[in-house]
C-alpha cells in the first residue's frame, strides 16, 4: 500500500476507534458495530491470560458476517473432530454475526478490532495463532501485515469474486492488493473465481479449486432439521401447500404479497405463506400484518398458538429460517428486487424446494446454476411471480414441484466435498507452521 493510501486508511481506522469511546446514537448497524467493540481489547487480553493454552496450536478463522460464517463453520467443525489438540478463534466484523459466532464452539469468539496496527498487535499476541484463515474474500491489510511479521501462515477458503466486483480495480484494489499477495493457500470455489482472484493480487501458485463449503453446511443442516427443531412438525400436521419466503425486504414484498394473495384467492384454505423478513423489525413486520388484515387473511406470528393453521405465518425472530425451509414446498428468497444482493438460495435447495427470486441475481453463482438446472426461476414482477406460483403451488401440481425440487437438491449434492478439501488446506497451513517452529 502506498504511503498516501496507508495514511488515509489508518486515519479512517483511528476515527472508528475513537467512535468506540464516544459511541453512536441509535440502534442501527453502524451503532452496533461500534458498541460491540467496547472493551474488546480487554476481552482479547482476558482470553490470553485465562484460556489460551500455548502448548496447543490455534487456528484463527475470520468471517465478516453470517454468510461467510456459514462457509467457515463446516471446516471448523471438521478440524475440531480431526485435531482435538487444536484451539480455535472465530472473529467477525458485523454485529449481525454476533449470535452466530456464539454457536461456533470456538474457544474465543468476538469482534475483530478495527484494522489499526496497535490493536491488531494486541489481538495477534493474545490469540498467538498457528494459522489465520479468511472466509470468502475480505482481508484486512494491517492484520495481514502484522501476521506476516510474525510468520503466521495465511489462508482463505471458499474464495469467490464476482465478475462485476468493484474490488477488481480502483481504490479497493490498491488498498488490498498486497494483502491478497501475502496469502499462502487459497481454496477457490471454481476456475473462474481462481482467475479473478489472480486479478486482485492472489498468486496463481497458491490457488487450488476446492469448491464452496456452504454446500456441505446446508446439506448437513437439511439432514438434521427435524431432529434439531422438533417444533417444525406442527406445520407438517396441517396439509397446506407451503411457500417459505426467506430474508425478504420491502422491495421483495411488493411483488410477493400480491402474487401470493392471488394464489390464495384461487386456493383458499389449501395454501400457506411463511414469511421471514431479513430484518424482523416493527417497521417491516407491521406493513405485512396490515396487508394481511386488509386482505382478510389470518396472520399470526411464529410463536403464537395455532400458527400452523394460519394463512400467513410471520417470522418475528432470527435464527430459524434455515430450519423453516424444511416445511416449504416452494421457496422464495429475498434480495433479488434491490441492490443489496440476493440471499442464500442453497438453503431451500438442500431441502428439495424449488426456488424463486427477483431479477437481480447476477452476482449469485448458485442462483444461475439452479436456473440452468431447472430448480429455480427468476421473476421480474408480481405478475411473473404469480404465474410461476400457479405452476408450482397448485394443489394438483405436486409432480411439477417435486421435479423442480429434485433438480435443486441435485445441484447441492453435486457441490458436496468442498468442506473436506478446504479442511485439508487449513491442516496444511498448520503443519507448515509446526514445521517452521521445529526448524527454528
Amino acid at each position: 500500500m502506498n504511503p498516501v493510501l496507508r495514511a488515509l486508511y489508518g486515519g479512517a481506522g483511528a476515527l472508528m476507534r475513537l467512535a468506540v469511546g464516544t459511541g453512536l446514537p441509535g440502534d442501527g448497524k453502524l451503532a452496533g458495530t461500534i458498541a460491540g467493540r467496547r472493551g474488546l481489547l480487554d476481552r482479547y487480553r482476558t482470553f490470553a491470560a485465562t484460556s489460551r493454552d500455548r502448548t496447543r496450536p490455534l487456528v484463527w478463522f475470520h468471517a465478516p458476517s453470517v454468510g461467510e460464517g456459514l462457509q467457515a463453520m463446516p471446516v471448523l467443525t471438521r478440524l475440531r473432530e480431526r485435531r482435538p489438540d487444536l484451539q480455535f478463534a472465530y472473529t467477525h466484523f458485523s454485529p449481525s454475526a454476533a449470535s452466530f459466532a456464539q454457536k461456533t464452539g470456538a474457544d474465543f469468539r468476538d469482534y475483530l478490532p478495527f484494522d489499526i496496527a496497535a490493536d491488531m498487535r494486541i489481538a495477534i499476541d493474545a490469540l498467538h495463532p498457528s494459522a489465520l484463515v479468511f472466509s470468502k474474500l475480505d482481508v484486512w491489510p494491517v492484520l495481514v501485515e502484522q501476521a506476516q511479521r510474525r510468520h503466521i501462515p495465511l489462508g482463505m477458503i471458499s474464495a469467490t469474486l464476482a465478475e462485476s466486483s468493484r474490488r477488481r480495480g480502483g481504490l479497493a484494489a490498491a488498498v488490498s492488493r498486497d494483502a491478497y499477495a501475502a496469502l499462502q493457500a487459497v481454496g477457490a470455489i471454481d476456475d473462474a473465481d481462481a482467475g479473478r482472484l489472480v486479478d486482485i493480487g492472489v498468486r496463481e501458485s497458491v490457488i487450488q479449486v476446492t469448491g464452496d463449503t456452504r454446500y456441505d453446511q446446508v446439506w448437513q443442516r437439511a439432514r438434521h432439521a427435524f431432529t434439531s427443531a422438533p417444533w417444525l412438525s406442527r406445520f407438517r400436521a396441517t396439509p397446506r401447500v407451503t411457500l417459505v419466503a426467506g430474508s425478504t425486504w420491502p422491495t421483495d414484498d411488493a411483488a410477493l404479497l400480491p402474487a401470493w394473495q392471488a394464489l390464495h384467492a384461487r386456493w383458499p384454505g389449501q395454501v400457506r405463506l411463511i414469511i421471514a423478513p431479513h430484518e424482523p423489525t416493527r417497521a417491516h413486520i407491521a406493513p405485512i400484518e396490515a396487508w394481511a388484515a386488509q386482505a382478510a387473511l389470518s396472520c399470526l406470528r411464529l410463536d403464537a398458538h395455532g400458527d400452523a393453521e394460519s394463512d400467513v405465518v410471520l417470522v418475528d425472530r432470527v435464527g430459524v429460517l434455515g430450519d423453516l425451509y424444511a416445511v416449504g414446498d416452494v421457496a422464495f428468497v429475498g434480495g433479488g428486487f434491490h441492490d443489496a444482493g440476493l440471499h442464500s438460495v442453497l438453503e431451500p435447495a438442500a431441502f428439495g424446494a424449488p426456488v424463486l427470486f427477483g431479477p437481480r441475481f447476477k452476482n449469485s453463482r448458485d442462483a444461475a446454476l439452479l436456473i440452468s438446472d431447472g430448480g429455480a426461476h427468476s421473476v421480474v414482477d408480481a405478475q411473473a411471480l404469480s404465474a410461476v406460483l400457479d405452476a408450482w403451488m397448485a394443489p394438483d401440481a405436486s409432480a411439477v414441484r417435486r421435479d423442480a425440487g429434485a433438480r435443486a437438491r441435485a445441484r447441492v449434492e453435486r457441490g458436496l466435498g468442498a468442506a473436506d478439501r478446504a479442511t485439508g488446506l487449513v491442516e496444511e497451513l498448520v503443519r507448515s507452521c509446526a514445521s517452521r517452529m521445529t526448524r527454528a
